[in-house]
């Protein structure tokens, strides 16, 4: 695995794929400065050693050139981050690209504009990523959440790199990160696969089942696995479809000998809001016209106890309703006895948007061992599927 390290960027060019995705208010402003702030290690090393930064990303989904999409929105937040001028081109390919790009010294920062202004990025064409790869000497992909999709920028532009590409240094951790877990992890290993749907984690519950000791499933999915075993789950949210599918995993798990954990009581509300009436109750007996939105104080000892003796953590999706205040107890906690986990120790990993947003609403960032930067990335990572934008660097 090529990573920064077995380059010298002196004098050279490096032609770097971030993920500068990030969040605009009205006015245009960065609401959140993630991303940025985890490209910063790869860029600096780079200036450090005396070569120059080109800078690709997209930003939203426009449809054409777009002003609101403009990544010159983002360039003064970037130049702030980095706390190096960064300079901005008005294109990513062409002749303003190309002159911006040999003009380039070293210690310098060049963003070309957004990517996917040509529908050829999405589209992963060849000659659209021909284009980008005349702008630099060495490709580097720091873009770990969209090393998922087959685009010009993120895989095919790898191909004109022969021996001269490599992962940037988030990239590389987020590839050490799910490694940790999915293949060197110290045992025990402890998956918490929390969120509404079934549906949506059956692959990586039917990938991980080898790998871990526990799982923990919260959230609504719990209810879809309780009404598979025949408990009452009042108007909680349910795939009746996937209720069969409930009981293979539990069944599976047993053969592999995997502990699985659900909840065994329930805060229920009296309807879907922050001020319903709410009550405790057995998970398999929940009153007609009440939904469990978290995990009752039973559950949270049971969780606490199992993660607890964990030695490596996954952490995918919140625990209960935890957007609305009187149903994020259970997630908090969750967060709490995680965090006191790494501190003694443990490798904990937590990936996938609703357990991203919650860790940073709650303040536990730093105080888990990795927070994974890609959303659909992990996932699919978790699912066992090998990455193109990965495969391309490796290839």
């Amino acid at each position: 695995m090529k990573t920064l390290n077995d380059f010298n960027f002196e004098n050279k060019k490096a032609l770097i794929r971030v993920d500068f995705n990030v969040p605009l208010n009205e006015d245009f402003e960065v609401t959140d400065a993630t991303r940025i702030v985890s490209a910063k290690p790869t860029i600096i090393k780079i200036l450090e050693d005396g070569g120059s930064c080109i800078l690709m990303s997209h930003l939203g989904r426009p449809k054409g050139f777009q002003d609101e999409f403009s990544l010159k929105h983002i360039a003064d937040k970037v130049e702030d981050v980095l706390g190096v001028e960064v300079k901005f081109v008005s294109d990513c390919i062409g002749e303003a690209a190309e002159t911006a790009a040999t003009n380039l010294q070293p210690g310098q920062i060049l963003l070309l504009e957004n990517l996917r202004y040509y529908k050829e990025e999405t589209a992963g064409d060849v000659v659209f990523a021909e284009k980008l790869s005349k702008l630099g000497d060495i490709y580097v992909n720091d873009a770990f959440g969209t090393a998922h999709r087959a685009h010009a920028s993120t895989t095919i532009v790898a191909q004109f790199f022969q021996d001269k590409k490599c992962f940037g240094n988030l990239l590389a951790q987020e590839i050490e990160s799910i490694k940790k877990v999915m293949e060197i992890g110290e045992k025990p290993v402890l998956a918490v696969l929390g969120g509404a749907k079934v549906s949506s984690k059956i692959t990586i519950i039917e990938n991980i089942l080898d790998k871990v000791d526990h799982l923990i499933i919260g959230g609504g999915m719990t209810f879809t696995f309780i009404k598979a075993q025949g408990g009452k789950i009042g108007d909680s949210i349910c795939e009746d479809d996937k209720m069969s599918l409930a009981l293979e995993i539990l069944n599976q798990a047993k053969a592999k000998n995997v502990q699985i954990h659900l909840p065994v009581d329930v805060i229920a509300a009296s309807s879907f809001s922050n001020d319903a009436e709410t009550q405790i109750v057995n998970v398999a007996e929940i009153p007609e016209g009440w939904q469990g939105l978290d995990a009752g104080p039973k559950s949270k000892e049971i969780f606490h106890n199992v993660v607890a003796q964990s030695k490596t953590i996954l952490w995918n999706g919140p625990l209960g309703v935890f957007e609305m205040e009187n149903f994020a107890n259970g997630t908090i906690e969750l967060g709490n006895s995680i965090a006191e986990a790494t501190k003694n120790g443990a490798f904990s990993l937590v990936g996938g948007g609703d357990s991203v947003a919650a860790v940073k609403q709650f303040g536990f960032q730093d105080k888990v061992s990795y927070v994974s930067t890609g959303g659909g990335a992990m996932l699919e990572s978790l699912e066992g599927k090998t990455l193109p934008g990965i495969a391309a660097i490796l290839e």
